[in-house]
Formats: C-alpha cells, sequence, structure tokens
C-alpha cells in the first residue's frame, strides 16, 4: 500500500517508528537536528506515493519498519500500514544543506531543548565546506538557514547575513534563511541575497506565547512578517505554527487566517515532548484527525488568498517530512 494524506497523517501523528540500525546503516543516512524542538534526536526519511514523512528512531514506537524486497514496509500492531523507501537526508532534509548555525540560545522557549543543549556555532567557513559537501553529492537544490541566539539577536542576524552572502558568491540555488527578526533583518537579508524568509510564531494565542516563549514578542514576530511580505514577495515567506500546546482548533485557523491576510504562508508543526524539557510544559500531540482537518482547513484559507506553500523553494515547505502540508499533502 502507497502513503496517501490519511496514512501520513496516522504517522505524522505517531512522529516515530522502531528501525534496525543496520537498516538505516545499508539504506540511508540518518539526520540528528541541532535546532528546534526536535533538536538532538535521530530520524530518518521514508517516502512513499509521493509523499515524504519524518521520523524520530524510537524503540518504544507502535511502529516498526521492516525490510520489504528492495523497499521497507511500516507495521503496527503487527499489520502492514504502509510501503515505500528510506530517503537519503542529504543535510538535515532531503535535496536541501539545511544546517544550525548557532546550535544554542539564550531564551528559553519551554518547548525547545536547544537552550539544555548548549550546541556549537559554526563559523563561515565551516557553513561553506559543508554547503560544498553538499553540492559535490550532485543532489543540492536548495540552502537552509537556521539559528538560535548565541549572544543576541542582533548579532546572530549579522552572522546569517555574513554567511548567506558568502553563500550567494558561490552557489547559485534558492537560500532560505530563519531567524528571530530585528528592525532590519528581512532588509539585509534579502540584500545578501536570500530567496525566501522564516520568522516563526511558534502559536498564535498570546496567553500561550508569553507562557512557553518567555522574553520574546510576538507583536514584534507578526510585525516583521507584516514587513517581509513585500520584501521577499509573494509565497517567500513563512512561519512555523506549533500544534500541541493547548491552543484550540479556533485559535489555530483564526491565526492561521491573520497570517495568510498579511501574505504569510503558515506551517502547522506537530509537536512532541522532548525529554530535556520533562515537567516544564503539557504537550499533547495532534491526532491524525485533527492534523487532516487543521492541513484540509488552512489550503481553503490560503486558496482564498492565492497563496501556494508548494512554490516555496527552501526550507520546511518543500520538505514537508514534518508536517501535513496543504498542495503538497492534502
Amino acid at each position: 500500500m502507497m502513503m496517501n494524506a490519511e496514512i501520513k497523517a496516522l504517522l505524522v501523528s505517531i512522529g516515530s517508528a522502531d528501525i534496525d540500525e543496520e537498516l538505516i546503516k545499508e539504506a540511508v543516512r540518518t539526520t540528528r537536528p541541532s535546532a528546534g524542538p526536535g533538536a538532538g534526536i535521530e530520524s530518518f526519511f521514508f517516502k512513499s506515493g509521493g509523499h515524504r514523512v519524518r521520523l524520530a528512531a524510537n524503540k518504544n514506537s507502535p511502529l516498526k519498519v521492516i525490510r520489504c524486497c528492495t523497499d521497507v514496509m511500516l507495521i503496527k500492531d503487527g499489520k502492514p500500514i504502509v510501503s515505500g523507501r528510506l530517503e537519503p537526508a542529504l543535510s538535515h532534509c532531503p535535496e536541501q544543506a539545511y544546517l544550525t548555525i548557532s546550535g544554542r540560545c539564550v531564551y528559553d522557549c519551554k518547548f525547545c531543548p536547544v537552550p539544555k543543549l548548549a550546541g556549537e556555532t559554526k563559523e563561515r567557513e565551516e557553513i561553506l565546506q559543508l554547503v560544498q559537501e553538499a553540492k559535490r553529492t550532485g543532489q543540492l537544490r536548495a540552502i537552509s538557514l537556521t539559528s538560535g541566539v548565541e549572544s543576541s539577536i542582533e548579532e546572530e542576524a549579522k552572522r546569517l547575513v555574513s554567511i548567506v552572502s558568502a553563500l550567494r558568491a558561490r552557489y547559485d540555488v534558492p537560500i532560505g534563511v530563519s531567524v528571530y527578526p530585528t528592525e532590519t533583518s528581512s532588509q539585509d537579508l534579502k540584500q545578501a541575497g536570500a530567496t525566501e524568509i522564516k520568522y516563526n510564531v511558534e502559536t498564535m494565542d498570546p496567553e500561550i506565547f508569553s507562557r512557553v516563549c518567555p522574553g520574546l514578542s510576538l507583536e514584534h514576530i507578526l510585525k516583521s512578517l507584516d514587513k517581509a511580505v513585500p520584501i521577499f514577495g509573494k509565497n517567500r515567506v513563512s512561519s512555523n505554527f506549533i500544534l500541541g500546546l493547548g491552543e484550540s482548533d479556533e485559535c489555530v485557523l483564526a491565526g492561521v487566517t491573520k497570517l495568510a491576510d498579511m501574505g504569510v504562508i503558515p506551517i502547522l508543526r506537530p509537536i512532541s515532548p522532548h525529554p530535556l524539557r520533562n515537567g516544564e510544559i503539557d504537550i499533547k500531540r495532534p491526532s491524525s484527525e485533527r492534523l487532516l482537518l487543521l492541513a484540509r482547513a488552512t489550503k481553503r484559507i490560503l486558496e482564498e488568498r492565492d497563496l501556494r506553500p508548494d512554490m516555496a523553494e527552501t526550507m520546511c515547505l518543500p520538505c514537508t517530512g514534518c508536517d501535513i502540508t496543504p498542495y503538497r499533502d492534502v
């Protein structure tokens, strides 16, 4: 059986699978993100029927990956769910050099393990080397950069501008950037050569935002997104919108509508609890039914405003591994 939207929603709602280490080694390189809520957790990509899903490797998952002739099959409760193939992660995701600049953050968003990990900050030359390694594979279609905040949002934005400028001088591929915005980050990154920008609202529920993102400003992020649209253009500005923090469906769709009215494409991102945040936040991963309902409603809202997630070329929207993406999955 090939993957369809309903099967993918089931897989995304679970978010993990038990996979034999030898099977991974034989077939595909895994990825271990160093930014965002999934930082530090090994994962792999599975593709079937034109759909792609990213699953965390977890021995305790109700899903299991087994070999099936030249492909693999996912089973649940002893029953086959879907067959397909494991897909190589070029650098964090297929076909993109998706790189984290600062793997540490001075802010303390309660869903994110990065402040607890205290990862490395890559220098510009290291980024250039990693992109060149990806280029040599012949699979590189885009470069995407994300970052925590090592010391200040201003210094982080400057670092990204310098790196984007150096990459643009060497590569004629789309470049996407996800960073916490400053007053001038959109203009500066566009001038440096960025193609697309992503400023994450995380949630459009103000009460939840103030509780889970202390020290950050939802109002500032929304103003920055609004300013970014005329700078980067249609279908070039997006924002991660987390599902599972206690927000209502009404809040989600009102937030989706507000973002779409600005010309911003929302990315509805289901979240899983991270072991480093145990006891700090109450998280409930959305069901497959909720994922499909909200994705289809989001598609209708985007259609009415002539916004097309499938036109995006960098970061999460073309990858689709973590989300149910309108125009690609539904």
